[in-house]
């Protein structure tokens, strides 16, 4: 073999698509109903009262005031009481990932209170479902979908956030045109870990509680994934893990999110859920004795038929 043929050889190897290796190829799977809380990075406006006239707008995220930096409401609070003798406020904020700059003028009510006019959250709190954990690093990914206000559609910039102990206790079925959702009581002080990112591929941090790191899957491409049979793993009751039956229909390796098509055909769980219902989100996906994708989306025509992730989507986003 001459020198030049080595070299290509060499070339040919680095040029290779090194994160198809850099992925973990087992995981824990999970099915676990999570606790989720996420803060936002800076104030989210989410309406107005008192006919107020400003240049903000519903989804705006308000990030300094009179030039002080603001992380959330309480920031919000301290800054204003400290400004409480400036009638009007300089307010930094950001707007489709533009910083802009306004005024907003304070009133007070008859108690002496300054009012901003304002409806603004800094946190969300709901339930997901665990997908999976990488026992190499600690990381979890879970939901396949990101965290968004509900009002204004707008995706968390996470500052913070947590995953927790939240038991289901009753579920409230889809039927046509309605999504249902999982009803789940919360154990705020039980935490399992930490929240960093928030993508469209879902939420992903650090798992910091006890797991079975010996309870391993195989991790599936999308070019293992077949129509036909296949399981997702979810949780109905407490947090007992179930599985149940499904049908991929169709596989779309070009979709972003959207990469499996599926319809479920266990009558136990139509039974219990009428479908897929809000909560399910991050359930696995298993085919084959592999974890090939998660449970993202439920066809509102049809719940049930829904939509899944890729896992490969899901680990190229963990790190």
């Amino acid at each position: 073999m001459n020198f030049k043929r080595k070299l290509l050889i060499l070339f040919l190897i680095f040029l290779f698509p090194l994160k198809a290796f850099a992925l973990t190829k087992y995981v824990v799977p999970g099915g676990e109903n999570l606790g989720i809380t996420i803060y936002n990075k800076g104030v989210l406006v989410v309406g107005f009262y008192d006919n107020l006239k400003s240049d903000l707008n519903v989804g705006d995220t308000i990030v300094s005031i009179n030039d002080t930096s603001i992380s959330s409401i309480n920031d919000m609070l301290k800054t204003i009481d400290t400004n409480s003798n400036t009638i009007t406020l300089k307010i930094g904020y950001k707007r489709s990932d533009k910083l802009g700059y306004t005024t907003l003028k304070l009133t007070k009510d008859n108690n002496g209170v300054f009012k901003t006019g304002l409806y603004v959250k800094d946190s969300i709190t709901g339930i997901g479902t665990l997908t999976f954990i990488d026992p190499s690093t600690n990381r979890y990914g879970a939901l396949g979908h990101s965290i968004t206000d509900s009002k204004t559609n707008i995706k968390f910039d996470v500052r913070d956030g947590k995953i927790f102990k939240s038991n289901v206790v009753g579920v409230d079925k889809s039927r046509d045109g309605y999504a249902g959702e999982k009803n789940a009581k919360f154990y705020f002080d039980t935490t399992y870990g930490t929240i960093d990112k928030n993508l469209e591929t879902g939420i992903y941090g650090t798992y910091n509680d006890d797991y079975n790191s010996d309870n391993l899957i195989l991790v599936g491409d999308m070019e293992s994934i077949k129509l036909g049979k296949a399981y997702i793993r979810t949780t109905l009751t407490d947090n007992k893990i179930e599985e149940f039956e499904i049908e991929i229909l169709e596989v779309n390796k070009t979709s972003e999110t959207k990469n499996i098509l599926f319809q479920i055909t266990d009558n136990n769980l139509i039974t219990k859920t009428g479908g897929i219902v809000r909560g399910m989100s991050g359930s696995p996906i298993i085919q084959d004795d592999k974890i090939i994708g998660a449970v993202t989306h439920t066809v509102v025509s049809d719940n049930t038929k829904g939509y899944g992730i890729s896992i490969i989507k899901m680990l190229e986003s963990i790190k």
